[in-house]
């Protein structure tokens, strides 16, 4: 569909349910702020989306967790994206089918996220398992760099653990050291397994590719001055999310899988509806 053929049910600068959303992310935002510095209570642990093992994990945390941000940039830039881009999708779908598709995106991209997870704790455990197999200290720091590499970025932590496989190397013989290295990687798993996730910007992503799918030959100004078509902004952001997903760079915290998540269940969902009746509604 191109831009001329954009044609909304009604108009409204602010539809109902953008407006909503808009208004229930400022809220819990500030409410994570005033209960963190005023009663010492961490929302974001009852509200953010924690790993299904988790003895933190609530079923429906797979909602929450669209609605909590973990900084003033972070709730600006995906209420931006909604603002922006749902605006013009829900005065064309009108309010039902937006919100619909909203959550629906939200909740795939936790748990295409949480799959993701799964394959990467699994690894762990193979890793871990071999380990115990075959004890060696040079393995124990492969395995801490290959699945923990955030924490060997820190200085600190990199100086005690690589203190540690000295040490071991010269005690081979003593079973005491590969308990000590299979409790080091248990408690740093469980760290990464009791950290929630939180944002939008899963559901901000279905979005984005239903704004390339509906309307592929509108001009986005890319920092506001590069012209681009929303089809190819979306393919080269889906590509490049899928890139840094793969790098898994330690330090970026940023939770690429669920960004794809939703826009995979994004483009399913305007598939089918598409397929249903034979046309964009």
């Amino acid at each position: 569909m191109s831009q001329q053929q954009y044609r909304p049910t009604s108009f409204q600068v602010l539809p109902l349910v953008v407006k909503n959303l808009l208004i229930i992310n400022a809220l819990l935002f500030l409410a994570t702020w005033v209960f963190q510095n005023q009663f010492g209570v961490d929302l974001t642990d009852h509200l953010g989306l924690h790993y299904f093992s988790s003895d933190l994990f609530r079923p429906y945390q797979l909602v929450t967790y669209m609605f909590m941000h973990g900084g003033i940039d972070h709730v600006f830039f995906n209420m931006f994206a909604l603002w922006m881009f749902g605006n013009v999708l829900e005065n064309f779908w009108g309010s039902k089918r937006f919100l619909v598709f909203y959550m629906v995106t939200g909740i795939g991209a936790a748990l295409i996220f949480m799959g993701f997870q799964a394959f990467q704790y699994q690894q762990v455990h193979s890793a871990v398992a071999n380990l115990i197999a075959n004890p060696d200290p040079g393995a124990y720091l492969s395995l801490m760099h290959d699945h923990f590499r955030a924490f060997m970025e820190v200085p600190e932590v990199s100086t005690q653990i690589n203190a540690f496989a000295n040490e071991w190397s010269s005690h081979l013989t003593e079973e005491s050291y590969l308990n000590v290295a299979v409790k080091d990687i248990n408690q740093l798993l469980s760290l990464q397994i009791n950290t929630p996730m939180v944002g939008a910007s899963g559901a901000v992503f279905g979005v984005l590719l239903a704004f390339g799918m509906l309307f592929p030959n509108t001009l986005l100004y890319v920092y506001f001055l590069v012209p681009i078509k929303a089809k190819y902004f979306v393919i080269l952001y889906g590509a490049l999310e899928l890139y840094m997903g793969i790098q898994n760079n330690p330090g970026d915290n940023v939770a690429h899988f669920a960004h794809l998540g939703g826009m995979l269940f994004g483009f399913i969902m305007i598939k089918y509806w598409q397929k249903k009746s034979n046309r964009f509604y």
